[in-house]
């Protein structure tokens, strides 16, 4: 009788469980990645955060603040802070035209110099300096 070939080989041996450590190449790259795009959006939200900064302040001022001249000074500041300090000191008609391109309101030149009145107190006007104040477009291109 013949003998089986089969015979003489010996069990199966399973392989032994594959290990995660140490990661492929292709991890490394992909967790690199991550961890720049992380630090690349925090480092952006800091800047972002950090030039919003003045507006942030001068809302809560206006908040607190009753005077229309103080209202409106407080906007000439948010402009020399993000623009230029030659904007805040144009002609009345030209403030007027700068303060409607960055405020997306309405302001008139006979408003601008009722704020130089002694006995000038227009709740109106301060309302609309304060919603101003919060609608200044920060990023809008201003040409002088």
């Amino acid at each position: 009788m013949q003998t089986n070939p089969l015979d003489g080989l010996h069990d199966i041996i399973a392989p032994s469980q594959v290990s995660w450590w140490p990661l492929a190449p292709a991890w490394w790259v992909i967790i690199t990645l991550l961890f720049v795009a992380l630090c690349a959006a925090a480092f952006w939200f800091y800047k972002n955060y950090k030039f919003k900064k003045p507006k942030r302040y001068a809302i809560d001022l206006s908040h607190n603040e009753q005077s229309a001249q103080t209202l409106h000074i407080i906007l000439k500041r948010l402009v020399i802070e993000y623009y230029d300090k030659r904007l805040a000191t144009q002609s009345t008609a030209n403030w007027c035209n700068t303060l409607n391109t960055l405020t997306g309101l309405s302001f008139t030149e006979h408003e601008l110099l009722s704020l130089y009145n002694a006995q000038q107190t227009n709740d109106a006007l301060n309302e609309k300096l304060r919603q101003g104040i919060k609608q200044f477009k920060l990023k809008e291109p201003v040409h002088v």
